[in-house]
């Protein structure tokens, strides 16, 4: 909000500089984004009177004026105006001026072979914003020729441009800002108090109909008759201009006035084109919500479309407003109009702020209403718009409505206990220079007292603060007054704390794992990809959103593995080629028991992992099943784990035949699998693509074991190992990895290692049967080992195969 310290000082004793009011603000929560000294921009420009204007004999649209400004001898100026002549009063900007806003310094000059000592301004070149296309002409007579234009056009005053927190509804008004600094400073308060304005019975028909009293807990209607619309005076453009605000004639630029002074936003209507609209001369004011495909032409000319969300002011039920928004076009103040109706109301927060979002119309009255308007002062600022209305214009006023149905005012204020011992437990020490200290009782009872609050002692170290309407809204508890009481005490002068010793920053053991299993991924030449967390609803168990942005995003992923196969169909018709990534994400469903989240990491792998550009001649070969497997067996193999795969036909998404679950100490870990045919052709996608998905949480509970964790070294031996192949004819239904584990164990006294090295099934193969071969080595840490000593352990081995499988020894 702008804040003119002209206006300020009206209300509050001030004897801070503007530089030192701004820091003052700023360190007391109210940042100052900028100062703008208007001082400056028409420092040396002075009152003159044209005495006599003629034609530019050069030019024709040129003038040549003499002007008095007060000195021995009057100035010769060129002047390009059209609106220029004799007999005026106009600002002057002598020999020497600068001008900031158009960044010129008057020098003598010839213009078309006359010279020119000075030049006549208009509001533009002055930094002001004017509707004249011409130099200024003051409308007071027989001003002092010489004297400083400034005052004339509010240009002696600095603007400060103050931004408030969200939970300071009551800072957007130049009375909040007031006692704030009233407050910080200490100065003396004066707030304009205005009297109670009488009504004249004029027999006017007017009744009020509130439909959602919970929207607009109070509404007051005023018929104002006998007005005479004019521009306002100066003094109140001038205010006007210094907020921001353009000024339009006197009755709406009260109303802005009002709402700038108090935080209380108005509005008037023309009362014969309410009874227009209405088709009676019985008004019926209402407020209700919209009924969904209404219209209304705002003040901006738009003709709005409404939902149900927007909340309307209607005149026997036609809306004529979006209410705490904007106006309607077909109802506005104008230049014939002779009676009002004036809007004071109070709206409910939440109402005003859906509305405007709805419509996408946001407003100085919707930015007050959505942060919460004081709800104590509603007939005081009525009563203030009512005596300027009576005095700048002229109006009578003949009737008046309210609707009330606010709670009682003692519910308008909050009584709050507060502990001198968890003050001074929350901000600590101060800092009294050579010693520290602790803030004081009477510290603490000066500032509440100085913010409005009733501090009432209960004993030494306790209160009990009732805090005051206009903040009510953010000083709800304990902590609430601390912090205030910080904040004027001032930040600056509490003691430094840091740490008695420095401590190294470190990562969680989970983030540690994580990012040690992202580098892993990466190294084996997987991208990391990210998607949204909300796809297109359709899926069993998913979880859809009440309220979703869009249709397409309207409820949470069940897994992973559909954003990578969409991401890897986009990649292909992109001519990006295939795709090899992982994510790491979070994935949503519904159980029985409620609603369940889990993080996971999944992949998809379908490009030649080997730089085929060089080795095969640029000739691609496309991914196999192990090559895929042996991906994440490199993974696993880095965290020192073993997993099991067992085969699974789980997901229709994947090959019944070419899909493994995962394993990992007897807990479900994921699934590695081939994209089914079927899918794969519906998406153009190649033969040979992989996808996994594991469980984080699954997986990162079993790395955090001490033996994976701190791994142990194991000495190498020194000795020569002894290796042996056995091959076999087995069942194809037993796994490679049941073989393995039963081998494992037949020999576990010399066994080192096994690998399988060979599969073939066909020719001379037994039908459901194929030839396995693996090589077993085995080795002693203290001795080599004879033949005797490893020949009844592979034998064992042997018997082992039989006995369990029933397998046919080949070797």
């Amino acid at each position: 909000m702008r804040i003119s310290l002209k206006w300020l000082q009206e209300l509050v004793e001030l004897k801070l500089s503007p530089e030192e009011l701004a820091e003052t603000l700023t360190l007391a929560g109210f940042e100052v984004e900028d100062i703008e000294d208007r001082r400056t921009w028409a420092e040396g420009v002075v009152v003159g009177k044209v005495l006599e204007r003629q034609a530019h004999p050069n030019a024709d649209k040129l003038s040549v004026c003499q002007v008095d400004i007060g000195t021995d001898e009057t100035l010769n100026i060129v002047c390009g105006a059209s609106n220029v002549r004799a007999d005026i009063y106009v600002p002057v900007a002598t020999i020497g001026t600068y001008l900031p806003n158009i960044d010129l310094k008057i020098k003598p000059a010839k213009l078309r072979g006359v010279p020119s000592q000075g030049m006549i301004c208009s509001l533009k070149e002055l930094g002001l914003p004017s509707d004249v296309d011409g130099i200024h002409i003051f409308p007071q007579e027989n001003l002092a020729l010489g004297s400083d234009v400034r005052p004339l056009l509010g240009l002696d005053d600095v603007i400060l441009d103050v931004t408030a927190t969200a939970n300071r509804a009551d800072a957007l008004s130049i009375v909040g800002i007031a006692r704030e600094v009233s407050a910080l400073t200490g100065g003396k308060l004066t707030l304009p108090q205005p009297g109670e304005v009488s009504i004249s019975q004029g027999g006017f028909h007017l009744t009020l109909k509130i439909a959602d009293t919970q929207a607009c807990p109070a509404y007051i209607a005023t018929v104002i008759d006998k007005v005479k619309i004019t521009s306002s005076p100066e003094w109140l453009q001038q205010r006007l201009r210094s907020a921001g605000v353009r000024p339009i004639n006197n009755i709406v630029d009260i109303t802005n006035y009002v709402m700038l002074e108090w935080g209380q936003p108005l509005h008037a209507f023309d009362a014969n084109r309410l009874q227009s609209v209405a088709g009676s001369d019985n008004l019926a004011i209402g407020v209700r919500f919209a009924n969904a495909g209404e219209t209304l032409k705002t003040l901006d000319g738009q003709t709005r479309t409404l939902t149900t969300q927007n909340l309307l002011i209607t005149t026997n039920d036609k809306p004529v407003v979006i209410a705490g928004v904007m106006g309607g076009e077909e109802t506005e103040v104008h230049d014939g109009t002779q009676n009002l109706v004036l809007e004071a109301a109070l709206f409910d927060s939440v109402a005003i702020r859906r509305s405007s979002r709805s419509v996408g119309l946001r407003s100085e009255s919707s930015g007050r209403y959505e942060r919460g308007v004081n709800r104590a002062e509603l007939e005081v600022a009525t009563r203030r718009a009512l005596s300027l209305i009576s005095e700048l214009s002229g109006g009578v006023i003949i009737h008046q409505e309210i609707n009330d149905s606010r709670p009682e005012r003692s519910t308008w204020s909050r009584t709050i206990e507060l502990r001198l011992d968890r003050v001074n437990q929350v901000l600590g020490p101060i800092d009294l220079e050579e010693e520290t200290g602790e803030i004081q009782g009477e510290d603490v009872e000066r500032i509440l007292t100085a913010l409005g609050c009733q501090v009432t002692p209960l004993d030494e170290k306790k209160w009990t603060v009732c805090v005051p309407p206009y903040r009510y809204r953010d000083l709800e508890r304990e902590i609430d007054l601390v912090e205030e009481i910080a904040r004027l005490y001032g930040y600056d002068r509490f003691c430094d704390t840091l740490p008695d010793k420095a401590e190294a920053g470190y990562l969680p053991l989970e983030q540690e794992l994580v990012r040690k299993l992202r580098a892993l991924l990466r190294a084996e030449g997987l991208t990391e990809l990210m998607h949204y967390s909300l796809v297109k609803p359709g899926e069993d168990r998913q979880i859809v959103l009440a309220n979703p942005l869009f249709v397409e995003y309207s409820a949470l992923r069940t897994d992973l593995i559909s954003g990578l196969i969409d991401a890897f169909q986009y990649n292909l018709e992109q001519g990006n080629g295939s795709l090899n990534g992982f994510e790491i994400g979070r994935i949503f469903w519904q159980e029985e028991e409620g609603l369940q989240e889990t993080d996971a990491i999944a992949g998809i792998m379908g490009g030649d992992i080997s730089s085929s550009k060089w080795i095969r001649s640029d000739r691609s070969q496309p991914m196999t099943w192990f090559e895929a497997k042996g991906v994440l067996e490199s993974v696993f193999k880095q965290f020192c784990l073993h997993v099991e795969y067992q085969p699974d036909c789980r997901d229709s998404r994947l090959h019944p035949g070419r899909t493994a679950s995962l394993w990992v100490q007897g807990n479900r870990l994921g699934v590695l699998g081939q994209l089914h045919p079927q899918l794969r052709q519906e998406k153009g996608l190649p033969d040979s693509v992989y996808v996994f998905q594991l469980d984080l949480d699954v997986l990162l509970d079993c790395l955090d074991e001490d033996e994976i964790l701190v791994p142990q070294f194991h000495s190498y031996s020194t000795y020569p190992a002894a290796d042996r192949d056995i091959a076999f004819f087995a069942p194809v239904k037993v796994s490679v990895a049941e073989i393995e584990k039963a081998i494992t164990k037949a020999g576990k006294e010399l066994l080192e290692s096994v690998e399988l090295f060979d599969e073939y099934r066909g020719e001379n193969v037994p039908q459901g049967q194929r030839s396995l071969a693996f090589r077993l080595i085995y080795r002693s840490g203290d001795r080599t080992l004879t033949d005797t000593e490893v020949e009844p352990v592979h034998n064992k081995v042997r018997e082992a195969l039989v006995e369990k499988f029933g397998v046919t020894l080949r070797s």
